[in-house]
């Protein structure tokens, strides 16, 4: 193997000493701080790092389920032998990736990778597999339109090599076109079952036209979002038939989601602990990757069947007799996933919930206004709400027919658990559905009431 530089040699030994530090500083576990440091240093480190892992890198990208997903993933992985790097805390940009890459506690790499990010992460990675999950809108103000993201995502996607692999969701139009133009073996995932069509499409729906002419898409079933089955009748294209799909999903709030999968040849029953439809797609996107790179279908059951929500991802805990479940809720359609799964449960409904408007939120909340947040009027006994922009969410439920005397409004994020779990019946269910930084931080304050250990734990 050629020698690595002095300038790569001195940034690993640096930025291992920078996460070595912000550890015991409580710098938020060294899930950045190394990577950003080491980048600084050698602006190739991250090449150079994962040109040395054997078994190459995989991605998982996407607008909702990143973290839960790579996580199933490496799960699958490890039961199948591979010896897994990860950002399993879920750093998702390339300060993160290489900070992970800094341990180099493994032979193949497993990135979960901002939406934005994935053009930089294929390029310095030379990733052998790509899983790409969906395309929802989220921050306009960084992010841009969806049809610039997904052509961003066809031009890096289009420079992998025919012996890597590009997974892709066949129920996104936008996704599941950039198959097409693609060097590279494609691979397409999707539901394939009568459970939980809806009838309409939801009014925050985003990718409603053709990829190719622009011509209004038929949609014969939407699942979440604008996923779903559609075909053109301009000029004719049409979803792809999926190899890897979903034929059963047996929702209960009260026990594990059932799935059937459709691998190819063969079926899998699977059993999950994760509610709601769109973790049926992120058990199911993780297994299309795993069963591609070799897993075999009992490996993927069992890492299904014994694995727990990432951390704020429909993440469950006890605190005072009762159970406190977290469902981050950072987009229109996300959000609306998290109510339909919120009305799963037959009882009446106890939420804290908690809108910022930071940096990695996005700082323009209008998206609010295209939740269903109706769906949830008269289903509540208690809701209380909190973040940098709790008025805003105050007028919004104000106008979804909530009284705004039953909308208290708490600063203090350990005040406000406190009084939701005191207004939850002792041995119920209280939820806190809060945006990005708002999880971190509720995190956070979990953490110091003793109901949570620290996420890079986890």
């Amino acid at each position: 193997m050629q020698a690595l530089p002095l300038r790569h040699t001195v940034a690993v030994a640096v930025g291992r000493a920078a996460g070595l530090a912000s550890r015991r500083l409580r710098l938020g576990g060294g899930t950045t701080i190394p990577g950003a440091v080491a980048r600084r240093i050698d602006a190739r480190v991250t090449r150079h790092l994962a040109a040395r892992l054997a078994g190459g890198c995989v991605l998982v990208s996407g607008t909702n389920g990143k973290t839960t997903t790579s996580r199933l993933l490496a799960a699958m992985l490890r039961g199948a032998g591979y010896r897994v790097v990860h950002n399993r805390a879920g750093a998702n940009l390339m300060a993160g990736v290489t900070t992970a890459l800094l341990s180099q506690h493994g032979d193949s790499g497993l990135f979960e990778v901002d939406e934005a990010v994935l053009p930089a992460a294929i390029r310095e990675l030379k990733p052998r597999l790509v899983l790409c999950l969906n395309l929802f809108r989220d921050q306009l103000d960084r992010y841009g339109e969806l049809n610039t993201l997904a052509s961003r995502w066809q031009q890096a996607l289009a420079t992998l090599p025919a012996s890597a692999t590009a997974v892709l969701n066949a129920d996104d139009p936008l996704v599941a076109s950039i198959g097409a133009s693609l060097a590279c073996r494609t691979v397409f995932f999707g539901l394939e079952t009568v459970d939980h069509r809806q009838t309409d499409m939801q009014h925050a729906a985003d990718s409603l036209y053709c990829p190719r002419c622009s011509g209004q898409l038929d949609f014969e079933a939407v699942y979440l979002g604008h996923l779903g089955h559609y075909c053109c009748p301009i000029c004719g294209w049409r979803r792809p038939d999926p190899s890897f799909a979903l034929t059963g999903i047996r929702l209960d709030p009260a026990g594990p989601t059932q799935l059937r999968l459709r691998a190819e040849s063969h079926e899998l029953a699977i059993e999950a602990n994760l509610p709601g439809l769109y973790n049926a797609y992120n058990v199911l996107a993780a297994a299309a990757a795993a069963l591609t790179l070799g897993a075999a279908g009992e490996q993927v059951s069992a890492a299904v069947g014994g694995f727990t929500a990432a951390f704020g991802r429909t993440e469950t805990m006890r605190l005072d007799g009762r159970q406190l479940r977290l469902m981050l809720a950072k987009n229109p359609v996300g959000c609306n996933e998290v109510i339909r799964t919120l009305l799963l449960d037959p009882d009446p409904l106890n939420l804290y919930l908690v809108l910022n408007d930071r940096v990695a939120d996005g700082e323009d909340v209008s998206w609010i206004w295209d939740v269903d947040f109706e769906l949830l009027a008269g289903r509540c006994r208690t809701v209380i709400l909190g973040g940098t922009r709790a008025e805003d969410l105050a007028v919004r439920l104000k106008y979804a027919g909530f009284p705004t005397s039953e909308l208290p409004l708490e600063g203090n994020q350990e005040a406000a658990i406190r009084a939701l779990l005191a207004r939850t019946p002792d041995g119920g269910r209280a939820y806190a559905v809060p945006t990005y930084t708002a999880m971190l931080d509720l995190r956070r304050t979990l953490t110091d009431m003793g109901a949570a250990g620290q996420f890079w734990e986890d």
